[in-house]
């Protein structure tokens, strides 16, 4: 098993930091041609964070190269695998990989570099964990990575401000659990479920659909604050 990896495509800087240094020197010149009597520096404070914000959302991240990288795991003699996440406050994606792709175990489309996933090796069974803590605190960039069918998966991802989305329509797993903070969950069920799946999030919203050829058993513990709203077209 070997993994390979490729940088992204750069895409070009976004144009706020230059914007806002030409905003203040305009308004600096102006300030020392007694154009602007009543200008201070220190009132432009907050300018400082609407910069920051707008850096975050264009980039997705606060580093300053190009933090999205991907990389892909071959999938060997593998017969099983555990995926083991920790995201902390950044939002995971997860999708299963196209039926025509046997070779890859999985394929990252994009995480946080210098930060990989790490990987363990017992026999045919394979286990990849990624943890928040071992990224840069700096670095906001998804996880967002495609699984291998044909396998059964034990899928376990935790948040507390991440927003969590699996699409496992096509797989099969054999345990998931998925839990969050004030994060919202967003499953499509899986084509085969050797075990029950379970979903826990303490004030973020669960959203659960099912492939209309599936027969799924759904049972909900709602809290005296939360509202349930079921498509009864489809659910009994």
């Amino acid at each position: 098993m070997s993994p390979s990896q490729r940088s992204t495509s750069k895409t070009n800087s976004p144009i706020v930091w230059p914007l806002a240094l030409v905003v203040v020197g305009v308004l600096l010149l102006l300030h020392n041609f007694d154009l602007l009597n009543s200008f201070n520096i220190i009132e432009l404070s907050p300018l400082l964070l609407v910069m920051l914000g707008a850096w975050i959302l264009l980039r997705g991240d606060l580093r300053t190269d190009d933090a999205r990288k991907t990389f892909g795991i071959t999938r060997g003699s593998v017969e099983s695998a555990t995926l083991d996440i920790h995201a902390g406050e950044i939002d995971v994606h997860i999708n299963m990989l196209p039926a025509s792709n046997q070779e890859r175990l999985i394929a990252y489309r994009s995480y946080p570099t210098p930060s990989r996933p790490q990987l363990k090796v017992d026999g045919v069974h394979t286990s990849l964990t990624m943890k928040r803590a071992n990224t840069p605190w700096f670095s906001l960039v998804d996880w967002d990575m495609l699984l291998a069918q044909g396998l059964p998966w034990q899928i376990w991802v935790t948040s507390h401000l991440g927003k969590i989305s699996l699409n496992l329509a096509e797989g099969i797993v054999a345990a998931v659990k998925i839990a969050t903070g004030i994060g919202d969950i967003d499953l499509i069920t899986p084509a085969e479920a050797l075990d029950t799946i379970h979903i826990t999030s303490v004030l973020g919203t669960v959203h659960i659909r099912t492939p209309k050829d599936n027969t799924s058993h759904i049972t909900i513990n709602a809290g005296r604050f939360v509202n349930v709203y079921v498509d009864k077209t489809r659910y009994t």
